[in-house]
């Protein structure tokens, strides 16, 4: 059996970083000084005369991604996602969303799975934070394939888009005919009894759950639902149709993320059971990544409890 590949999706956007400047001399780059760990480094090094490191002023920086967007550019802004999201919101909001630039966020470093850093540094609450700005695009990619293929996509279209990227190297799930569609989430397995609709590292434990629910004599569908918002509405509402049950897994607060967005569609259309993994509303601690997913909960066994739990609960 050939190994896994393994690769952090922050790495995937440093790459297609350099992709896109070979293609078009119109894209630039800024970084709040973390360039080393962004991965923006790489565009830094084939291209320094259109990198531009703003120091550690993260609010600045999206006020200058603002600024050469009006002037036709396309505007990649990096920085870990507790303060591209956090720290610089109000510059995001008002600088970017509301005029509608075309500054996309390269957000690194999301979610417990930073680890050792801690929980000034776990941005868990990003998602949330960016879902309330009118016009912004969301995407949290699985692995790197789909994270060079989002940041491509981005570059495509006009407007403001949010990436979310991890440090943890994850497991390669897709590949090469893999067709991103901004917008589009993708059946990874179809199912009977259940569905799981995951986003980001998730996904990856959520196909784990999909297996160990199989061992049982469920029948889990499973969703890769990379873009977050605008959330794919059609298959959610297929998804629960078919089902009758949904469980939703994210590397985030259950507060505001990937769960609270389905649930929406699912009470305004088509009413089912769905239960949530993620952090639940509390803020991280140091420790070594994927112990601190365990600690969390964000694992597939506790997907499998969620499964079994929203199965009991259809009508």
């Amino acid at each position: 059996m050939a190994d896994v590949i393994k690769t952090a999706t922050r790495d995937a956007y440093g790459k297609a970083l350099v992709e896109l400047g070979q293609k078009n001399d119109k894209v630039i780059v800024f970084d709040a000084d973390l360039a080393a760990a962004t991965k923006t480094g790489m565009f830094k090094k084939e291209f320094p005369d259109r990198f531009i490191d703003c120091g550690i002023a993260e609010s600045n920086m999206m006020g200058v991604a603002a600024g050469m967007a009006t002037a036709g550019y396309t505007v990649f802004a990096s920085s870990f996602a507790m303060f591209a999201a956090g720290r610089a919101f109000e510059q995001v909001r008002n600088t970017i969303g509301y005029p509608h630039l075309n500054v996309k966020i390269g957000a690194t470093h999301a979610g417990i799975s930073v680890g050792e850093d801690g929980a000034s540094h776990q941005c868990c609450e990003d998602i949330a934070l960016m879902r309330t700005i009118p016009g912004m695009t969301i995407i949290n990619p699985a692995d790197d394939v789909e994270a060079r293929l989002a940041v491509m996509a981005a570059a495509e279209m006009d407007g403001p888009v949010y990436m979310r990227f991890g440090r943890l190297a994850v497991p390669r799930i897709f590949d090469e005919n893999y067709k991103f569609e901004i917008g589009k989430g993708v059946y990874l397995k179809e199912g009977k009894d259940v569905t799981i609709i995951a986003t980001g590292l998730m996904v990856e434990r959520a196909l784990q759950a999909a297996e160990k629910l199989a061992a049982e004599g469920i029948d889990a569908a499973v969703i890769n639902m990379a873009t977050i918002k605008p959330i794919d509405k059609d298959i959610i509402i297929d998804a629960a149709k078919k089902t009758g049950a949904i469980v939703t897994a994210e590397e985030h607060n259950v507060i505001g993320g990937l769960g609270e967005a389905v649930a929406a569609v699912v009470a305004e259309t088509t009413p089912v059971p769905v239960l949530r993994v993620g952090v639940e509303d509390t803020f991280g601690k140091s420790g070594p990544a994927l112990e601190l997913l365990e600690i969390f909960g964000l694992n597939a066994e506790n997907i499998c409890a969620k499964a079994k739990a929203a199965i009991a609960n259809k009508k």
